[in-house]
């Protein structure tokens, strides 16, 4: 830190010494089309350097520029530089140069990897200075801090800096770099020279895996939109971003410099301009309006035609446009009268001799066919516009690949997939009523609709999706129609037509498990608990095994099991599932899942199987167990996560105490010891311990056997608790609240180490 402070102290001096310049401000009568043609070079001499035009007073080599400041330095390789940086354009008030990056990279652990790009300073000669209204300076990093020191001739010393902080990574970035991410702030006028030094903070191993680095840099603000996290990974994305010099001629006012030898406007059409910026004088050249040129070169500047180009005259349709010096004219064409000016009185048909009744039938006439050609007119392309309209939308929503996939997949029938069309489904659902809306999934709004043949169904229409969640939704439908099982929402139909896609399912009456489980007074006995449990796991090992292709269901939780009619048990919710080429026993993938049902191990790894789906089956059956929910906030830290406190209870022989009671007066002692130990081996951290789902079914249809004999003394749960395994689980894994936050943070233990475990932000 003494260190730094000493830098601070030489950079700041430095810059304090420093000469500033002119930061300009063009006046409102150069016109666009003087900007466009700020052409040439002195006579003589080359006209570019690589794909840059170098128009005078700038020139490459000292005899070609007006002055030494203004002399480009073309490369071998053809790279202009100007003040030690390559150049990008120039206008006729200001130059573009590539940008110098300021950095901190970060390790693993959070500690700086490399501090040696944290520090940089740029200083500027007369006649550049850093624009004050097209640059900015930027902080790009999480848990960062950037200050900027700078001098100007009129306030001395300049300080400033800002900073930017990541709550998490989930967190929507705004491209206005209000600090979240990133941050911005202004410079001062009249800038030519800063240093740049940042600083670290806060934890940085929490954001590690997406913020490698962070970056500082002052450059033009119009050029830079933080919006992607892939912004932390990519280190040269500050080169996109140009710095903006602004720059003038000579130090005296247009009055002073007109009279003197030194003064460089040409007299031919040109404008003079003080500059009142930055406290050095000096003046700008440019074209007047209506002429084009370099006002520092003969001839200056020279007429050109805006009758050539419709966006640069305002001539009325019914007229004719005629180059003058510097401007134009409009005069109206014959049978026609006024000034013809668009934006005034136009050009206007003059008095016809036809009779007036003949007129006034003729125009009656007339109007009557015009308003029938252009009703038929706009019908027809508003029909054009609604059918490509829907094409589009067919394309956009993944219709097509859709198709490609379902070809491309050996046995799948196209009538699976029926095709409803946008006025079906409209009338279904009463034009979607909100009154229709039964539900809200992971992945859109879930309304109850009614078919023209009376069939009840629940249509899901998607959210507005960008690109990778139109690919997720295409491998929900891709994967439901493959499925034909009796414990798997059926899939009737889909609709690519809409704006947002939709699919059609089977109406399920009865609701989610999870609402069953968590009322008050639930009517679910042991019995009914079993039974379910047995049908979900019937339902994944036929997707594991049995599915033409595996499928690894990837979100199993007790919200996505409804009920039907009869309350048998449905999985649902396709959306995050992925198919399991047969060649294949993992898959790397981004890890998604639901907070207190993902596995472990494959949140640390993101390696992939169905070991995954027996995980979050065991965290359902212990929530069917217990009738408590997976996280809870609400209790406290030993009990907050199900999966943990279900294990270490039975390691201290407090099975019965989590319990549900209804659970524990209808089991028999042996049964719950042996569900539970199902629940433990599903919940085994590693994957290989875990039984599959195969053993799963056939275990719980034996568990459902068990029966209570009336004439044999049955002892209590609680009486037998020191019979329940008091074997601890090899590796344990807790979930716990950050206290300063909030945040869910997932920490893992293995073996008996005593080293801190791990821990890791859930986004």
């Amino acid at each position: 830190m003494y260190l730094r402070a000493v830098i601070l102290l030489f950079f700041s001096r430095l810059l304090l010494v420093a000469q500033p310049t002119l930061a300009k401000n063009i006046t409102a009568n150069i016109a666009n089309k003087t900007y466009t043609s700020f052409l040439g070079a002195k006579p003589g001499c080359p006209q570019k350097c690589g794909n840059l035009s170098v128009p005078y007073p700038f020139g490459i080599g000292v005899p070609c520029s007006y002055d030494s400041n203004f002399t480009i330095n073309c490369t071998t390789d053809s790279e202009p530089f100007l003040v030690g940086h390559g150049v990008l354009s120039i206008s006729p008030t200001q130059v573009r140069l590539r940008n110098v990056v300021s950095s901190i990279c970060y390790n693993k652990n959070g500690t700086v990897a490399n501090f040696s790009e944290a520090f940089t300073w740029l200083q500027l000669t007369s006649p550049y200075t850093y624009s004050d209204t097209a640059n900015k300076f930027t902080v790009v990093g999480c848990h960062d801090f950037a200050r900027l020191f700078g001098a100007t001739q009129d306030v001395g010393i300049h300080q400033s800096g800002c900073g930017s902080e990541c709550p998490h990574s989930t967190v929507r970035i705004d491209a206005n770099c209000t600090g979240v991410g990133c941050c911005k702030t202004d410079i001062p006028k009249g800038l030519t020279g800063y240093a740049v030094l940042m600083d670290s903070g806060g934890n940085h191993s929490e954001v590690w895996s997406y913020e490698k680095c962070s970056y500082a840099f002052m450059g033009e603000q119009d050029s830079f939109y933080f919006n992607n996290l892939s912004d932390f990974s990519d280190p040269n994305f500050g080169n996109r971003v140009p710095i903006v010099l602004d720059y003038a001629i000579g130090t005296q006012s247009c009055a002073v410099a007109n009279n003197s030898n030194g003064y460089l406007c040409n007299p031919n059409n040109t404008l003079c301009t003080d500059n009142t910026d930055g406290g050095s004088g000096g003046y700008f050249c440019s074209c007047e309006n209506g002429y084009e040129g370099n006002p520092y070169l003969s001839p200056g500047c020279t007429d050109f035609d805006e009758c050539e180009d419709p966006n640069l005259n305002d001539c009325d349709g019914n007229a004719t446009c005629t180059n003058t010096p510097g401007s134009f004219s409009c005069s109206c064409n014959d049978h026609y009268f006024g000034d013809g000016r668009s934006d005034g009185r136009g050009c206007n048909p003059k008095a016809s001799k036809i009779p007036v009744t003949s007129l006034s039938l003729g125009l009656g006439f007339g109007f009557v066919i015009l308003l029938m050609g252009v009703t038929w007119i706009f019908f027809f392309i508003n029909r054009r516009k609604l059918i490509k309209l829907r094409k589009q939308f067919f394309k956009q929503n993944g219709g097509s690949l859709m198709k490609q996939k379902i070809s491309s997949i050996d046995g799948t029938s196209a009538e699976l997939s029926k095709f409803f069309t946008v006025e079906e489904l409209k009338k279904a659902t009463n034009n979607y009523a909100e009154n229709q809306i039964i539900g809200h999934g992971g992945y859109g709004v879930v309304y109850k609709g009614t078919l023209p043949d009376q069939r009840i169904v629940a249509i899901k229409k998607s959210k507005v999706m960008d690109e990778n969640q139109v690919e997720q939704f295409i491998n929900e439908l891709l994967i439901v129609t493959q499925v034909n099982h009796r414990n798997v929402v059926k899939l009737l139909g889909c609709c690519f037509e809409t704006e947002v896609p939709e699919l059609v399912y089977e109406y399920i009456p009865n609701g989610t498990l999870f609402d069953h489980i968590h009322k008050p007074l639930s009517w679910l006995t042991l019995e009914h608990r079993l039974r379910i449990a047995t049908e979900v796991a019937g339902a994944l090992s036929y997707l594991h095994s049995a599915a033409s292709i595996p499928i690894i269901h990837r979100d199993v939780k007790s919200t996505n099991i409804l009920l039907d009619a009869n309350n048998v048990a449905k999985m649902a919710d396709f959306g995050a599932s992925r198919l399991v080429p047969l060649d294949q026993t993992r898959v790397t993938t981004l890890v998604q899942g639901t907070l207190g049902y993902l596995d472990p191990e494959y949140f640390h790894t993101g390696q992939l199987n169905e070991k995954s789906d027996v995980y979050s089956f065991g965290v359902v059956l212990a929530e069917l167990l217990t009738g408590k929910k997976s996280i809870c906030l609400e209790r406290s830290q030993e009990e907050r996560n199900l999966a943990t406190y279900f294990i270490l209870s039975m390691k201290e022989n407090r099975l019965c105490q989590i319990l549900e009671p209804r659970v524990v007066k209808e089991g028999t002692l042996e049964q719950l010891q042996a569900i539970a130990e199902l629940v433990k081996r599903c919940l085994c951290v590693k994957s290989e311990e875990r039984p599959a789902m195969k053993e799963v079914v056939v275990e719980l249809e034996r568990l459902r056997k068990y029966k209570k004999d009336p004439w044999v003394n049955q002892q209590s749960c609680e009486e037998s608790e020191s019979l329940l395994s008091d074997e601890a689980p090899t590796n344990i894994h807790a979930f716990s609240i950050s206290p300063s936050t909030g945040d869910i943070f997932g920490h893992y233990s293995f073996g008996s180490s005593t080293t801190p475990p791990h821990s890791k932000s859930f986004y």
